[in-house]
């Protein structure tokens, strides 16, 4: 994978093949990219509906006859067929916006992507069927850096540390699933950094340590703050973290553009903390999700539909 370096930003996502970015100024000195390989939605409007519908327990019969749709119309939305009035029934007996499920079905919205002038650089490696997103935050001034999560493949993020001379002090895990730590090893053996993960899901690997919630972490000027945002997995953690360019939040499976991380036994739990440990940021916050394009707090509040009523 290669990173494209221009005189003022970092091309957000360091994809083989990138072409550079053309970046526009907007008000209050905002940079938005304006041409790159866009890295599509992690979840279709039929995903949404069957994650939800599986959360909540609520089996094809019950739905349909609380949505008063037929057997047959249901189980073409959820095999993907944009059947719009069905959708929007079904959308307001599992508790999503019908404004939101519609756009995603007509595929109608996508998060405007943020950029960050430095410190910040985002992975995205292929793993099995799917691909998966790792994250690398330092201080300009002091070189030190931490990861969050590795990915399939660390080859690029090693690059990057490498180029930029930076210090990696942590890897944080959000956590311990196969695909966001499969390079776990090859990062920790190459830049000898402290591998840390959640006191209630803590990682089989030598050294490791772990953290409670609402701690604080220090590399110069940024501070990264722990927020258990469990039910996906039982230690999920989304770290917040300040003193870059923009407030920035790793959230791992915790929220994707247009959609959240499922759980057929936790799902209340992880939509609760959703709420309440996420959506009370502010509202600049970028996400940096665990799959998918990068988001920010504002948009998911208007486009997400477990986020929005409209």
């Amino acid at each position: 994978m290669e990173v494209f370096r221009l005189p003022f930003a970092r091309l957000p996502f360091p994809l083989a093949g990138s072409r550079p970015i053309q970046l526009a100024r907007r008000p209050r000195g905002k940079l938005y990219s304006r041409s790159m390989a866009r890295l599509p939605l992690e979840d279709n409007f039929n995903d949404v509906i069957n994650k939800t519908q599986r959360g909540l327990k609520i089996s094809d019969e019950d739905l349909a006859k609380r949505a008063e749709v037929t057997a047959e119309d249901l189980a073409a939305v959820k095999g993907g067929k944009p059947v719009v009035p069905v959708i929007r029934r079904v959308a307001r007996h599992l508790r999503l916006g019908p404004d939101a499920l519609e756009a995603l079905a007509a595929k109608a919205w996508y998060p405007e992507q943020p950029n960050f002038p430095t410190g910040f650089a985002a992975f995205n490696t292929a793993f099995e069927d799917m691909t998966v997103n790792s994250y690398l935050v330092w201080d300009s001034r002091t070189k030190l850096g931490a990861a969050f999560d590795t990915g399939a493949n660390c080859d690029a993020m090693l690059d990057t540390i490498h180029a930029e001379k930076i210090k990696l002090q942590y890897i944080f895990l959000t956590h311990t699933h196969d695909d966001h730590i499969a390079d776990l090893a090859k990062l920790a053996a190459a830049t000898k950094a402290e591998v840390w993960a959640s006191e209630t899901e803590p990682v089989n690997f030598p050294g490791a340590r772990t953290f409670k919630e609402n701690v604080h972490f220090h590399m110069g000027p940024l501070a990264i703050k722990t927020l258990f945002t469990w039910g996906h997995s039982p230690g999920m953690t989304t770290f917040y973290i300040t003193g870059l360019s923009w407030p920035l939040a790793i959230v791992g499976d915790s929220i994707f553009a247009s959609s959240m991380g499922g759980s057929p036994t936790n799902f209340a739990d992880q939509l609760r903390n959703n709420k309440e440990k996420i959506l009370t940021l502010p509202n600049d916050t970028v996400l940096a999700c665990g799959h998918g394009p990068l988001t920010t707090l504002g948009q998911e509040k208007r486009h997400n539909p477990f986020f929005t009523t409209r």
